[in-house]
């Protein structure tokens, strides 16, 4: 049975370069579009009387409309989850709550509330 640092060396390996780079490219790409469809659609299933696929598409319309803050929406909350995630996980108990209503705020003013459009 291989052993973890076994595995870490094999997978640090210089030869292993293009597994590496291959798995953090599928890996975002996946993320990218999981954070599309579910930044604003579970608290719009919560809040509205709507499917998951109305919820789902008005996520991915917001994310589209506005790629900027969503980029660093997205980033925040990946920074604020890893560090969490250094104090044992612990960190995760006080930083979960704080993200869940935070992204509730951020629904109810993008989607709910829209901003008054700037000319």
């Amino acid at each position: 049975m291989p052993d973890f640092k076994g595995s870490l060396l094999a997978l640090l390996d210089p030869a292993n370069v293009e597994f590496i780079v291959a798995y953090v490219l599928v890996g975002g790409v996946f993320a990218a579009l999981i954070f599309a469809v579910s930044v604003v659609s579970i608290p719009m299933i919560l809040d509205r009387p709507v499917d998951a696929i109305t919820a789902g598409l008005t996520s991915v319309r917001l994310v589209l409309a506005q790629p900027v803050v969503m980029l660093w929406w997205a980033a925040l909350i990946a920074f604020t989850v890893l560090l969490a995630m250094l104090p044992g996980f612990l960190g995760l108990l006080v930083a979960g709550p704080v993200l869940g209503h935070a992204s509730w705020h951020a629904y109810r003013s993008a989607v709910v509330q829209p901003p008054p459009d700037s000319v």
